[in-house]
């Protein structure tokens, strides 16, 4: 998904973010973490929406809640990164200290190493079908990691892993107020079709965010994945939902092939997917870009499901 629509938030609602700036960063790093206090810091790029991240000199990270509902994130990714990290294909955060609340920020932190690579965008794919089988098998095997003891779908990554249900209200209040402007009856379709199964299988880690804004690419080639405070062991269908938002016609089949995913699976992730671009396009509108974004997205959805068995 994109960077401005974030875990069921669009972008000016619910907007309670703390403000974070690099004086703050500084603060921090020389009350904390002395041995970095030297090192420039300097917002990164794309700084991101439930979290605020800063170069911390050239190989290290520094990354900060923006609001309280994504603090639970932290001491997850601090116990598990660390462990799922030499079990994957390619690179992921792996933090190097953890910073502790102070009386001018009121919640824990991360320092992480730095990871090298340019977000994925189309022009910077080689090849899209190499692009989309090599995040399969990321995916894979971040499914066959045990998952026993990991954290279940709940609000510490609004419910990524859990029933698509718990955004039934939302997703109906979107349709309601789109009457007219989309095919809302396909739409409430694929929404029913995402509803009418559940994961049958054992839980298996997912990351719960895998957009384009999430993955990095070096020399044309998937070579990271970045952002876990979505992740949690549950249903895997919340990591489907890049199929139908970055990739094409065909890397999207080389994606589920690869990814060995059944049928009602794959509908539960266009309900995710459909669920997402409805609130964006309902709270936005077409004439923004994030709302064209949306619609572009709910028309790829409608297509697949047209043409499914």
């Amino acid at each position: 998904m994109t960077e401005s629509v974030c875990n069921g938030y669009i972008a000016g609602m619910h907007d309670d973010r703390k403000d974070i700036d690099t004086d703050l960063v500084r603060r921090l790093i020389a009350a904390q973490f002395p041995q970095w206090a030297d090192l420039p810091i300097r917002p990164v790029a794309l700084a991101g929406w439930d979290n605020r991240t800063f170069h911390l000199g050239d190989r290290t990270s520094v990354r900060l809640p923006s609001a309280e509902r994504y603090v639970l994130q932290v001491e997850k990714e601090q116990r598990w990164l660390p462990r799922l990290a030499p079990l994957l294909p390619l690179s992921i955060p792996v933090p190097l200290g953890m910073g502790r609340p102070t009386g001018f920020y009121p919640w824990p932190w991360s320092v992480y190493g730095w990871i090298d690579g340019e977000t994925a965008t189309v022009e910077r794919i080689a090849d899209f079908d190499a692009f989309a089988s090599a995040l399969a098998g990321f995916l894979l095997a971040l499914q066959n990691i045990d998952a026993s003891d990991g954290p279940a779908a709940g609000p510490h990554n609004f419910f990524r892993g859990g029933s698509v249900a718990t955004y039934d209200g939302e997703t109906r209040q979107a349709l309601a107020a789109l009457d007219g402007r989309i095919d809302t009856r396909m739409a409430a379709e694929v929404w029913e079709r995402a509803l009418s199964s559940t994961w049958q299988k054992a839980p298996v880690w997912v990351h719960g965010d895998v957009a384009s804004g999430n993955l990095l690419v070096k020399d044309g080639r998937l070579s990271a994945v970045i952002d876990f405070g979505s992740s949690g062991v549950g249903d895997p269908a919340c990591d489907m939902s890049i199929a139908w938002t970055f990739l094409d016609a065909g890397s999207r089949e080389v994606f589920r092939k690869a990814l060995v995913v059944d049928d009602e699976t794959w509908a539960r992730g266009r309900g995710w997917t459909l669920w997402k671009a409805l609130i964006t396009l309902a709270g936005q509108g077409e004439a923004s870009p994030l709302g064209a974004w949306a619609r572009g997205v709910i028309d790829t959805v409608l297509a697949d499901h047209r043409r499914a068995p």
